[in-house]
């Protein structure tokens, strides 16, 4: 199997490292070898290193060794297990009805909770419970599916969407770090429930299009707690609670409600705050339009190390990617389409379903494009908006994509 450069962001312990190909200054770097464990990715990172050749033949298929431990104890390691983090059990297509149908359950399931608790009745704990697991499944079986429908989602439904999108994606990122089963359910429910105590602040501070007032800002950031309060009465675990209460914590302190700094920030709330962060950004609502991955991703490593775990953030980039699936892309051809595959062995080579050409300005025919193909010679030019070509991309998805 050939060698393939890749971004030091996709870097994952276990790889063999063959040369780096790309760095910044001007002192030659050089590494050849297995990459054992995370620290060695960081220190890579930390000198410069921004691009990797790698072997994908070669793979350590051991249990895979653990970091240096944290100096913060509060931090809680996952639970490594020897598996690849890449593996699907079905193709896209296959798990794509299973997905929307699971999509569609979670937004009933929250839509209940909120009637629930205007109600003065407790949530089901077990159907969120379930629904968490549900979204695990799935992930197992072929992340691309959710991770598809998370990006594509309705304007005037952020505050039931964003909570299930920050859901998946937590999934997915336990997936990636190699979390147990039990942990990620606990993480995975946490994340779907995070911003339920949004159910406690007025409507018109809520949906609001214009910028808060100091008074209605100071109102809005006692969700947080709500949301913390809300989840430890209906009796969910302590890491479910945490990160439902700090999620809006930074790790300078400036955070909010409780203003926590980085030794009171377990790792699954800094997971929490980074996938939050991300889904807000790059999320479409009716006032706002959302940035692209790539946009939110550089405006995130501006907030580094004083808002983000700035490890974390580059695991979590290396386990969506630049071009997640989902995102609009315009390929050099002209041709514009959804990412509609990820390929982990060459992320800027994924399979794209193209539908326009933007040179031509018109619709054509709806095809696949693997950009990993021997006989595809287009490339990935750059992450588009919907709004430039006036498309209707859910559209799209609901007509092309979907079984």
């Amino acid at each position: 199997m050939p060698e393939i450069n890749i971004n030091i962001n996709e870097l994952e312990p276990g790889m063999f490292v063959v040369d780096v190909t790309k760095q910044t200054g001007s002192v030659a770097i050089k590494t050849k070898g297995w990459v054992k464990t995370q620290t060695s990715i960081d220190k890579l990172q930390r000198s410069g290193v921004l691009e990797v050749s790698v072997d994908p033949s070669k793979r350590l298929s051991d249990h895979a060794p653990h970091d240096e431990p944290a100096q913060d104890n509060r931090i809680i390691a996952p639970q490594v297990c020897s598996h690849d983090p890449w593996h699907t059990k079905c193709s896209v297509e296959a798990e794509m009805k299973q997905a929307v149908k699971l999509y569609d359950e979670a937004k009933a399931i929250q839509s209940k909770a909120f009637e629930d608790i205007r109600a003065g009745r407790a949530i089901e704990v077990d159907a969120f419970k379930a629904t968490a697991n549900h979204f695990i499944d799935s992930v197992f079986r072929n992340q691309d599916a959710l991770a598809c429908i998370a990006r594509i989602r309705e304007k005037d439904a952020y505050l039931l969407e964003h909570s299930i999108n920050v859901s998946i994606l937590m999934a997915i990122f336990c997936k990636h770090l190699g979390y147990s089963r039990s942990q990620t359910e606990e993480m995975t429910t946490g994340a779907l429930l995070h911003d339920i105590g949004k159910i406690e602040v007025p409507d018109e501070i809520l949906n609001k299009p214009d910028k808060l007032s100091l008074d209605e800002y100071h109102i809005m950031k006692s969700h947080a707690k709500y949301s913390f309060d809300i989840l430890l009465n209906a009796g969910f675990g302590k890491i479910a609670c945490e990160i439902a209460g700090y999620h809006h914590e930074r790790l300078d302190g400036s955070g909010y409600p409780y203003g926590k700094a980085a030794d009171e920030l377990p790792q699954h709330v800094r997971m929490a705050a980074i996938i939050d962060v991300y889904d807000a950004l790059t999320a479409e609502r009716v006032y706002k339009e959302g940035m692209t991955p790539i946009r939110a991703f550089k405006l995130m490593r501006e907030g580094c190390p004083h808002h983000f775990d700035e490890v974390l953030l580059n695991r979590f980039i290396g386990c969506v990617g630049v071009y997640p699936v989902g995102t609009l892309v315009k390929l050099t051809s002209g041709k514009v389409g959804v990412i509609a595959q990820s390929n982990p062995n060459a992320p800027l080579k994924p399979t794209v379903k193209v539908f326009y050409h933007a040179k031509y300005m018109h619709y054509i025919e709806v095809q696949d494009i693997d950009l990993n193909a021997k006989k595809v010679s287009d490339e990935l030019e750059s992450a588009v908006k919907p709004e430039e070509f006036k498309l209707d991309l859910i559209r799209f998805f609901r007509h092309s994509m979907l079984p």
